[in-house]
Formats: structure tokens, sequence, C-alpha cells
């Protein structure tokens, strides 16, 4: 079994949705030689998280953004923890939600990711900063 693993410091992004498979993609070029196996990316972060989902319409991302501050609102009255303004706790609520990895398999060398899937960055912070991930690929 071949094991890789790369971590990687992506720049700092608006909030919102934005799809980052390219950049996980260059980061662990090693991946082409596993025929068989699995890729996790993981967000060392509490305020912005990682989904799946599609990679070709942007106003899929945005229909995102809308629907999460929508169910998620900032400004809540009942929110104890605020130090860090109105989109702090609304953030780390979204992130659970959301989630903190994906699991991706890898067929031939590649992500066996759906013809209109992508990974994307869940940025839920108006000013959240670099965000770290920890890329994994493992497999035969």
């Amino acid at each position: 079994m071949k094991m890789y693993q790369q971590q990687i410091a992506l720049p700092e992004k608006p909030r919102g949705f934005h799809l980052i498979t390219r950049e996980v993609v260059r980061a662990l070029p090693e991946m082409a030689g596993i025929t068989t196996g699995f890729l996790q990316v993981f967000i060392q972060h509490t305020s912005a998280s990682l989904t799946i989902n599609e990679n070709a319409d942007p106003t899929v991302r945005m229909d995102f953004e809308m629907f999460f501050n929508k169910t998620v609102r900032e400004n809540d009255p009942d929110y104890k923890h605020d130090y860090e303004g109105a989109d702090d706790m609304p953030a780390h609520l979204k992130a659970s939600m959301l989630g903190c990895s994906v699991l991706i398999p890898i067929r031939k060398g590649q992500l066996a990711l759906g013809t209109w899937q992508g990974i994307y960055l869940c940025e839920h912070r108006n000013h959240g900063g670099s965000r770290s991930l920890v890329i994994t690929a493992w497999g035969q």
C-alpha cells in the first residue's frame, strides 16, 4: 500500500463557497501512482468547512451561501460566543453542519468524482484568512 500526505495553505478567500479541486489535486501529484484508493481532505479550522457538490454552475455556490445565511442567521441575541464579530458563531455552526473533511475514491490515479462534482472550500467568515488543509492519499 502507498500513502502520501501533504499540508497546504489556501490563500484567503472571500466569504462563500469556492471550488478547490484543482488545488487539492495539484498538491498531491503522487496520487497518479495509485490505481485504487482514497483521498481525504481535512480542513484544520472551526469556522470553514468542506463539501462536494456542483462544479459547473456558479449559481449553485451562490445559492449555498444564501441558504446557509438564511438558516444560520447572524446577530442572534441568544449566541454567547460573539467575541470575534457577528459572523463568528454562525461560522462555527455552519462548519459543523457541513463537516471538516471529505473522502473521495481514487480510480486509475484520478479522483473518482462524478461529472458535475467538485470539492468546495466553504468560507463562513467575512475575513477568515488563509486556510490549512491536510491532504492524504492511500491505496495500491
